[in-house]
């Protein structure tokens, strides 16, 4: 504040255009900022730390942009990206795109040339703004210092309202540094936000019943209504990856383990905050019935009827919606029987695939298969940590093996089908849990091709001293590779770039060493009984980042599936 005038009065204060911004983001309550400074927003960043908003350093945009999504799906509020201009903010781009895919709130702040070099060839000159327009539901650049409050609204306001996504304020590089006095800035204030509600219907007159729920549900903060709905009417559920937690993985409803039957034999599917996309093959037959019914429930009008007509189109808050279902059958109460063919031949399935499933975990040849991996890791997990996860095989049986127990407590590549998006969204999630529930642990399960995309974001683990557990399914490959005899014979044969395959990497890398290169603790491991003592090892310490490397069979594969990947029929 300056100092008094002659009459006694204040002066008023004067501001940087990165205070303004820092200030207009702090009044949305925004606290997590991610990102890679430089010339013009280095400011930016000084100021959002001075208002109280964390910032966190990261070593790649896109991975910045990452983290930045994840806060907003974990929180409900947008996390902030901050990039420099031109090749910075490109690299953010597919995390823009990541956010839109996925319905996640996040909004990008990227510095851009200075106002009067337009068109000049200034540094790093780019049209930022008409760039960002196809990946952002909102894309501005304030005309003025006294703009910006107002553009910062409004970019919070629509990346959560509707369907969230990502939205994109562009700062010039003279905005920066420009003063203004505090009086001439218009009075924004805190959005919120306020839910909906529309009527809806019931679904007594089906046999085979089956609510079916995403991350969209997970991001309403439905879990207790959908808990609810699921005991009171006694319904089978079946979450999909991001789903899962809403209700726990371990609820006597829950058929994940007959995935395919499930889908497939369904008469009825209750959709709730999950698009028909190829997540759920389209709602195409073979995967579901031609003749199948879907009651779709969405907050984005545009969603409803995509791929196959509901017979039902609710518009409104995933919560919303389910509360009024509960209202109806409170009033008319109906419970789905409990022995009913359709449950018969669902537990049916899932103790087979179950079987199956213990089976080849309990296979003792080394090196381990996948199966083998994932039974020893669940078996140490606690039950409230947050599972990361992303890679191929490793995500999708990792999937139908790790159990999650609460909402918004797994993350994965999600729709866009993302790789390298797995440190980013444990650095967001090790922050929150840092603030919120200072014991929850973080374990990022990566396979070795997913965790290059990013791997230098173990150095900012270690720099924020984020006790992340990162494992590291190494099958030397992506989808598979080759043992080390059988890349040395390779290399005999010709040249590496034409002999080896497309798929492979390089036999048994010690990633561990990455972690243990900044300062965090490296595990190689080769056997379940290894792997175990590791993993305990890295959950008893509360404050040293952790990276557990283990070797695979290189051609370790899934059990034989119904279906292969997407639609195509193995029957």
């Amino acid at each position: 504040m300056a100092a008094p005038e002659g009459d006694g009065g204040l002066q008023p204060e004067e501001l940087s255009g990165a205070q303004v911004i820092a200030e207009a983001l702090r009044r949305q309550n925004l606290r997590y900022m991610f990102g890679i400074v430089g010339i013009p927003v280095i400011e930016i960043a000084m100021a959002a730390q001075a208002a109280g908003i964390k910032y966190v350093g990261m070593r790649n945009e896109q991975s910045a942009c990452y983290a930045a999504s994840a806060v907003g799906y974990l929180t409900g509020r947008p996390g902030i990206c901050l990039t420099v201009s031109g090749p910075g903010l490109l690299h953010a781009v597919g995390g823009m795109a990541n956010a839109n895919m996925n319905c996640w709130p996040v909004v990008v702040l990227a510095g851009s040339s200075d106002r009067n070099q337009e068109t000049m060839g200034a540094f790093q000159e780019f049209p930022q703004i008409e760039a960002c327009r196809l990946y952002s539901k909102f894309a501005a650049r304030p005309n003025s210092l006294e703009a910006i409050p107002a553009i910062i609204e409004k970019a919070v306001r629509s990346s959560i309202y509707g369907r969230p996504g990502a939205c994109y304020v562009d700062i010039p590089g003279d905005m920066v540094t420009s003063k203004i006095r505090s009086e001439l800035l218009s009075k924004i204030y805190y959005f919120t936000v306020t839910i909906k509600t529309f009527v809806c219907e019931n679904i007594h007159n089906f046999t085979n019943v089956l609510p079916s729920f995403l991350k969209g549900a997970a991001y309403s903060r439905a879990e207790d209504n959908i808990k609810k709905l699921i005991n009171m009417c006694g319904l089978p559920f079946l979450p999909t990856p991001m789903g899962k937690g809403v209700v726990p993985d371990n609820h006597r409803n829950c058929v994940s383990a007959a995935r395919s039957r499930a889908l497939q034999n369904a008469d009825v599917i209750l959709l709730l905050g999950a698009r028909l996309n190829w997540i759920l093959h389209f709602g195409h037959p073979p995967r579901f019935r031609a003749d199948v019914k879907i009651i779709q429930v969405d907050l984005c009008a545009e969603e409803l009827g995509n791929n196959v007509k509901p017979v039902a189109a609710l518009l409104g808050d995933v919560n919303a919606v389910v509360e009024q279902l509960l209202e109806c059958f409170r009033i008319n109460p109906w419970t789905y029987p409990s022995k009913s063919e359709w449950w018969f031949h669902l537990k049916e399935k899932m103790k087979d695939n179950e079987e199956a499933s213990k089976a080849l975990a309990a296979q003792k040849s080394l090196p381990m298969n996948y199966y083998t991996v994932f039974h020893n890791i669940q078996a140490v997990l606690p039950k409230d940590c947050i599972i990361v996860s992303e890679g191929a095989n490793t995500m999708d049986i990792g999937r139908t093996v790790l159990q999650n127990y609460l909402p918004r407590h797994r993350l994965d590549a999600g729709t866009f089908g993302t790789m390298g998006v797995g440190l980013g969204f444990a650095l967001a999630a090790a922050l929150i849990a840092k603030d919120e529930s200072p014991h929850q642990r973080v374990i990022c399960i990566e396979g070795d091709s997913a965790f290059g995309f990013s791997s230098m974001e173990v150095e900012t683990i270690c720099r924020y001293g984020l006790p992340i557990v990162v494992i590291v399914v190494n099958n030397n490959g992506i989808y598979s590779g080759v043992d080390e005899d059988t890349w040395k014979e390779l290399t005999k044969v010709g040249e590496t770039e034409i002999v080896a395959p497309p798929i492979s990497l390089t036999p048994n890398a010690h990633y561990e060493q990455v972690m243990i290169a900044f300062g965090g603790k490296g595990y190689f491991v080769q056997t379940p009984e290894e792997l175990q003592k590791a993993l305990a090892a890295c959950l008893a310490d509360q404050k040293l980042p952790s990276l557990i490397n283990v070797m695979i069979d290189p051609s370790s594969d899934r059990k034989k599936q119904d279906f292969t990947w997407l639609t195509r029929s193995n029957m």
